[in-house]
Parts: C-alpha cells; structure tokens; sequence
C-alpha cells in the first residue's frame, strides 16, 4: 500500500493567468500532478514537504535561473521553425512546452502560454522572466513581433546564441585538461605533505643530527595539515559564497573586470571574446531594426565587462549629441585600433551593420585560434611550476641523508 505523503506545489490558473501555490496529499508526484490538471491546473513545480534534515532547501546568495546559451540557441531556433510553418504562437508554445526538457526553461515557457492566453504578447510575456530570457532576444523579439517577422528574428537570435554556445565550449575544451592537471597535482602534493612526509619523518628522527631548515619547514607543514587543509576548504567556501553573492555589483566589477583584460595569458584571449560578443550582438540587433540607442545599452549589458560598458556609455552619449561613433571607441583602451577604424568607415559608407559582423567574424576566428593554443602555453607553465615545488620537496626529504652522508664521509 502506498504511503500519503504531503506536497508542495505551484501552478498556472489559466483562467486567471495566475500562479497559484499549496499543499495537496498524494502517493507521489504524478499523483499529485493528475490532481492538480483535474481541478483544471497547470503543474510548475511539485516537491516533497520537508523544512528539515538533508531535505532542507539550501539557496546560496546570488543564485540564478539562468538558461544556458545552448539551450536558448536549440529554443530559438525549434520556434522559428514552427512559427515558419504557420502554426499559430500557442499551439507552438505548447509543443516547445513538451519538448523541452530544461528544468529551468519549462516552468518559464508554461507561464509565457498563460500570459499569452490571457492576452499578453508574446514579448512582454518573456519580460516577466528575465532570468531566463537576456534583453538582448527579448529587444529582437519585440521588434520582429511589431513588424510581422518574427520567424526571423528568432531565426537571427538562433544563430548568434548557437555562435557563443560553441565559443563557449571551444575555450572549455581548452582550459578543461590544463585544470584537470592542476587539480591531479595539487591533491598528490597534499597526499604528499599528509601522509608520505611524517613516514621520513620518523626515519630523520633516527638520525639524530639536526633538520636542515627546507626539510624543517616542510615537516612543520605536515605536522600541521590537520588545520591547514580544513581552514583552507574553509576559506574557499566561504569565499564561493561571497563571489556569487557579489559578482554583479558595481564596485566588484569595477575592480575585477579590467584585471581581467590584463591578465597574462588570459587577458588578450578576454579582449577577444568581448570585443566578438560585442560587435555580433549589436550588428544583429541593427539588422533586426532596433534603435542603436537602445541597441547600445542592452549589448554594454551583455558584454559581461565593466570595461566595455563605460566605453558603450561614451559611444551612446556621443551619438546623442550628433558626433561620431567610432570616435569613442578610439578613446577606449580596450577596443583594438582595427575596430574604430572599420566602424568609421562603415559610419561613412553606410555600411556599420556589415562592417560589424566582420568585426565579429575576424575576432571570432581571433578566439578559435587563441584557444587552440591555450593548452599548449598553460602546459609548459604548469610543468614548470610542478616541478619546481615537487622537486623542491624531494629535495627537502632527501637532503637530511646527503648531509648525514656527507658527515660520514669526512669522518672517514
């Protein structure tokens, strides 16, 4: 027989376009969820009642719904698809409603089919969740709903999250190894410290001469690991926390995102992706027929880069003014030469959209070559810093017994 537990859940009122929350008593969650659809509900979420014990809830601060670019590319694209054919927008919703398997995703879309039920359009409904869905597709959507092309411009918006989905993963791939490494030698040398060092320990002990100071300092580390490794898991706890919580203010940003621009290594390849980001976002947003003062704001936005924001801020005051686009991106440290340089000459051609993907396009093919060669100059790095601190501690194990054989052999 099965055991009646109690649920939580929320759903969509479709009469009222309302979201609804409450507990039902049920065997399980399909139970729970047939209940729900017979008192004519649209399930959201169901979860098992518990406030204690591992069940518990736990948020950390700054936590967000966020859909991956993958996932919006794959959306974007099965809609355009559909609207093309000339199915009608909720019988569309409805099928991406089934199709889709994103947990963050589904709850958003199923009230979008609500808000549009109830006689919302289809751009403000996905303003009510702008975690899940950035300004920059829902500015493309609301221009391509006003002008009858909207197959379109969800084709555009495909195409260009399909573009940083696959950037995404070709810098993944490149840092995935050198990390893998980095890791693997960083738990052998805590193996090391912990648990082969107090054995030489003993041996050094036997000895009877005194430590040289590297072996000295070495087993003192070990002899005090047992605070060390869990202070240290601590300290990286606890600064996990802070960073997400704090990430998206304004005076963390402003600190960390032009350190990341002159990062070594790292810093030229960040340039690259800002200024590709950048340049495609806003020449698809031109193309689609979105105001360049608008368009400006919502791609600074986007560009994830303190940085680059306040350039965006100075390009949009200068064209409020009557002046020259490319004007202020010359004065930008952190745009290349060759990008004001091809906007003023697509400000005067009248060209600025197409000079702009080409803009994206060659930097694009900037960061697929600059990832290639990521892993081949983390490696030599990496190498040389294991050796160093590896050797460093064999060195400091073995140098007790070349001192004392050194002591023997001058007695002899």
């Amino acid at each position: 027989m099965a055991v009646v537990q109690e649920f939580v859940y929320r759903a969509v009122d479709p009469r009222g376009g309302s979201v609804v929350k409450g507990t039902i008593e049920a065997a399980s969650e399909s139970a729970v969820t047939g209940k729900l659809k017979a008192q004519g509900l649209t399930p959201l979420e169901v979860t098992l009642k518990s406030n204690t014990g591992l069940n518990k809830e736990i948020k950390l601060p700054g936590a967000t719904k966020t859909v991956s670019a993958r996932t919006l590319a794959v959306f974007s694209r099965q809609m355009a698809g559909l609207i093309n054919a000339g199915l009608p927008l909720m019988r569309t919703l409805a099928i991406l409603i089934e199709q889709t398997d994103d947990k963050k995703l589904q709850p958003a879309l199923v009230q979008v089919q609500a808000d549009v039920e109830s006689g919302s359009s289809f751009s403000a409904a996905l303003a009510r969740h702008p975690q899940t869905f950035p300004p920059l597709m829902l500015s493309i959507i609301k221009v391509g709903e006003a002008g009858g092309f909207l197959g379109s411009a969800l084709g555009s918006i495909a195409d260009n999250y399909q573009r940083e989905a696959e950037l995404h993963n070709k810098i993944r791939a490149a840092v995935t190894y050198p990390a893998i490494v980095l890791v693997i030698a960083i738990i052998g040398v805590l193996v090391m410290v912990t648990f082969v060092v107090p054995i030489f320990e003993g041996m050094f002990k036997g000895l009877g001469s005194s430590l040289p100071l590297p072996t000295q300092i070495l087993v003192t580390i070990s002899n005090n690991m047992w605070w060390i490794i869990p202070t240290i898991i601590l300290v990286v706890v606890v600064a996990l926390i802070w960073w997400r919580a704090n990430r998206h203010t304004e005076q963390y940003r402003r600190f960390v995102d032009p350190i990341k621009l002159k990062m070594p290594v790292f810093g030229k390849l960040t340039t690259k992706i800002a200024v590709a980001r950048f340049a495609r976002n806003l020449s698809m947003m031109l193309n689609a027929g979105v105001p360049i003062i608008q368009a400006l704001a919502i791609v600074g936005q986007a560009s994830n880069n303190w940085k680059i924001e306040q350039a965006v801020r100075d390009v949009q005051e200068s064209i409020r003014q009557g002046r020259s686009f490319a004007a202020p991106l010359a004065k930008a440290e952190v745009f290349p030469a060759m990008v004001p340089q091809m906007v003023s000459v697509g400000e005067e051609s009248g060209t600025l959209v197409d000079m702009l993907a080409s803009i994206a396009d060659f930097y694009e093919d900037e960061v697929e070559t600059a990832t290639s060669q990521l892993s081949s100059t983390i490696e030599p790095i990496l190498i040389v810093g294991l050796g160093i601190v590896i050797g460093g501690m064999v060195i400091s194990l073995y140098l007790p017994i070349f001192t004392l054989y050194g002591e023997l052999a001058k007695q002899a």
